[in-house]
């Protein structure tokens, strides 16, 4: 073993354990193909890009490249209601996929929901596709560690996701251990540390543990994402030609409304402090924050409305003209003809929680978003990509309710923001560094010892 060699070894990065393509799809945009292409050498990988780069194209390809390679079928795993999207758009360019009967795997592509994945065994796929896997995070512990081990069991596997961590970074973890790469805790126990001096994510009194980065680590932390992981915002970030993907303004006006009911032994209102206070905020101020948001969607345009607290979804869907509510009570099936009825029109109003139908689903013909804040930034910014993502060809216009007791739920989810978009930034910025590398590496080169050494 040479030097060099050695030195990869150490790094613990991802190798390649994949196939050259052969004969990708012409349909496929020119970072696409350059996506499916790393993908498939990869073997098991995970691509961030944005709403709308066309995750789903890509994911079909990949999963037909290694269908044609390995003569077995691939399983493709998506959120509710997305499953007959994605035939859909398999349909519409010639690639062969279906929405798989429980427990039967053709030779092809098989889609499936989340939720019928315990119909499957993994002995019977050459490979699985986690779409939108960002959401394995919002799963309990069961159902997150079903996946995982479904995914171990599968030579090949392949992540896609717009929002890979954007609550904390550490959440990276569930992507390398569904990958097979660095488990959880030990990508924790490499690269960052906390006060507790230990891999627990709760102290002794029960209070969540900070992680932050070790004071070497941040920058091989990066590296080592970008070792099994592309993050792509643009084209450009690959080195392609963004004018294609050129999005028209998007605008988010905050309504502050006053209540006009302080909290219990209050005399005025002021901001919620704690998640008992928030909530408390949230119950007195319903009717008023409902009649705000109902009343900007009078209109005659299509419109998503997104709410937090069953009252709010059963107040929203009856004083909104239109409107068509999809409910966590609602079956599986229901929920899926109210999304196509939204999509395709039948419905001028959808009424819903992000938790339900901020993932996967395409509504560009919808330009109006309305929501109340919460402190999940992934949420947000999922469920205004729902509307404002490459396709959409007006100006997009975004209406966050709240009230003047909710300040910290809106501070928090604007520091998640810029938390979000930093780690992107920080993955473009190592992916390409890598790139440049790579591409300037020379590792049949003889590496001497200093004359010192000699």
């Amino acid at each position: 073993m040479d030097f060099s060699s050695f030195l990869l070894k150490k790094a613990q990065e991802g190798c390649d354990t994949g196939f050259a393509p052969k004969g990708v799809c012409e349909h496929l945009f020119d970072f696409q193909t350059a996506l499916v292409d790393w993908a498939c050498r990869k073997g098991r990988a995970a691509i961030f890009a944005d709403t709308g780069l066309g995750k789903t194209l890509i994911e079909l390809e990949w999963a037909r490249q290694v269908v044609e390679h390995s003569g077995r079928p691939v399983l493709i795993l998506t959120p509710l209601a997305v499953a007959a999207q994605t035939v859909r758009e398999a349909d519409k360019f010639g690639i062969d996929a279906l929405r798989a009967p429980s427990g039967i795997a053709c030779r092809s592509i098989n889609v499936a929901n989340y939720e019928r994945l315990h119909f499957f065994d993994p002995a019977d796929f050459s490979g699985v596709v986690c779409d939108e896997s960002s959401i394995l995070k919002s799963f309990d512990g069961a159902r997150r560690s079903a996946i995982t081990e479904f995914m171990r069991k599968v030579h090949y596997r392949l992540l896609a996701t717009a929002t890979a961590a954007p609550n904390d970074y550490i959440e990276l973890g569930t992507s390398s251990e569904a990958l097979g790469y660095l488990g959880h805790v030990d990508m924790l126990n490499r690269f960052f540390r906390n006060d507790q001096n230990n891999s627990a994510n709760r102290g002794m009194y029960g209070e969540r543990v900070t992680w932050r980065f070790k004071g070497h680590a941040e920058q091989p932390f990066w590296r080592w994402v970008c070792s099994w992981a592309r993050a792509v915002r643009q084209p450009s970030d690959l080195g392609f030609d963004d004018s294609r993907f050129i999005l028209p303004p998007l605008t988010e006006t905050q309504h502050i409304i006053d209540s006009a009911i302080p909290r219990e032994g209050m005399l005025f209102v002021l901001p919620a402090e704690g998640l008992q206070e928030q909530r408390e905020e949230r119950r007195l101020s319903l009717d008023a924050r409902c009649e705000a948001l109902s009343n900007l969607v009078t209109h005659d345009q299509p419109a998503a409305v997104w709410c937090h607290l069953n009252p709010e979804g059963d107040l929203l869907a009856k004083v909104i003209p239109g409107a068509v509510q999809v409910s966590g009570a609602d079956s599986d099936e229901s929920k899926e003809e109210k999304f196509l009825a939204f999509a395709s029109g039948e419905a001028r109003v959808l009424v819903t929680k992000p938790k339900i139908g901020a993932w996967g689903l395409n509504f560009q013909h919808c330009a109006h978003v309305g929501c109340f804040p919460s402190h999940s930034y992934e949420q947000y910014y999922q469920l205004v990509r729902r509307c404002y993502r490459f396709g959409q060809k007006r100006p997009v216009r975004v209406d966050i309710v709240s009230t003047e007791g909710e300040s910290k739920v809106l501070d928090n989810m604007q520091r998640k923001s810029r938390q979000a978009e930093r780690m992107f930034a920080n993955l473009v910025e190592e992916m390409n560094h890598s790139l440049a590398l790579s591409q300037r590496a020379d590792f049949g080169t003889k590496t001497e010892l200093p004359q010192w050494l000699s």
